[in-house]
């Protein structure tokens, strides 16, 4: 490692940390509720204090300015070496900056309060961006894969192998960093758009350890074709790690039903209260910051619409005390009448 410019990873690593540091203040001062403790070391303790939406805005502001220190990074390590497995790392890490700028925006629209147009409220923007980040994930893993089986075939001679090795070991540090943050972030606020931002820091860091095996099959055994095999690797992880971003992104946008398991929690909640007699055709979705609850609950016919709709409210706490963010209303129906239900539709 004698080339003297490892010792520059330093400063551009710190840069990445120091604009981390920046965004964290930037993030707080956006809500006035957020607590002054956000600049403390420990993300699980400054979070204490700040609500949900300025967790949000916090964890997006912090991996769009993390995400493009690495990236700057990654493409000098690129320039630096010939690896087309850094390349592969640097695409990543682009496809990072912008999916982060799609979060970044998505959270801030998502947080919107309902208005007359959006009365459900603006939470499926987050959805939104979780599907597009995972469009271009899979556009430059299919790229990449391209170029990566075109390497193999034809291998090329690497450069500054030491450098290449000491940039990544530096960026899976810092990645591994904001994973963790974001995985205290997604914890406390159920956000399905740092959920998908953080997907792509964990396979940053997967492509990192890939990236940094090639590199050391390389410079220490000669083994040329790895990089090239490296490289379709991560590609190929991309890709599937796209597909699992998509497919929970569009169980959001197309109202997919909540798990069975909160199915039968609601039903539970709803029944337990004084006064319900049953439940049925429960329906249920993800808006994204909160979930959305509707059923039909059956009382006493002879009781007045005051006490009945007492019960129904009752039964409509019982089921927002179960979820972070719920948004619950509860249809009133006399117990015993013989109507068309949407549980016999759907059996």
């Amino acid at each position: 490692m004698g080339d003297g410019r490892i010792p520059l990873l330093v400063p551009a690593t710190t840069l990445g940390m120091m604009l981390a540091k920046a965004s964290l203040a930037y993030a707080a001062a956006l809500d006035p509720k957020a607590h002054p403790m956000v600049l403390a070391n420990e993300v699980e303790t400054m979070s204490e204090g700040m609500s949900d939406a300025a967790l949000r805005r916090m964890a997006s502001v912090v991996a769009l300015a993390v995400a493009l220190a690495l990236v700057v990074v990654k493409v000098w390590a690129w320039l630096a070496t010939g690896s087309i497995s850094l390349l592969t790392s640097a695409a990543d890490g682009l496809v990072d900056v912008v999916a982060s700028s799609v979060t970044f925006a998505g959270v801030r629209y998502a947080a919107r309060p309902a208005d007359r147009g959006h009365r459900y409220g603006h939470g499926k923007a987050e959805a939104v961006a979780a599907f597009v980040q995972a469009l271009l994930l899979a556009g430059a893993a299919i790229g990449l894969g391209i170029e990566s089986v075109q390497r193999l075939m034809v291998p090329q001679a690497l450069n500054q192998t030491g450098f290449g090795i000491a940039v990544i070991v530096g960026s899976s540090l810092v990645a591994a960093g904001l994973v963790g943050m974001q995985t205290l972030v997604v914890k406390r606020t159920g956000s399905t758009a740092i959920a998908a931002d953080r997907a792509h820091y964990v396979t940053d860091v997967a492509v990192n350890i890939a990236v940094l095996i090639a590199l050391l099959l390389d410079r220490f055994l000669g083994w040329s074709r790895a990089d090239a095999i490296g490289a379709l690797a991560i590609s190929a992880y991309m890709l599937w790690n796209a597909r699992g971003m998509a497919q929970q992104a569009l169980f959001q946008l197309l109202d997919r039903e909540l798990d069975e398991p909160d199915r039968v929690r609601i039903e539970a909640a709803v029944r337990s209260c004084d006064g319900v007699q049953g439940v049925h055709d429960i329906r249920t979705r993800n808006g994204g910051d909160r979930v959305f609850v509707e059923f039909h609950v059956e009382v006493d016919g002879s009781l007045t619409v005051e006490a009945g709709h007492t019960i129904g409210d009752h039964a409509e706490k019982a089921v927002q005390r179960l979820f972070q963010g719920a948004d619950v209303v509860a249809h009133l129906e006399p117990a015993g009448i013989d109507d068309e239900r949407l549980d016999d539709l759907v059996n």
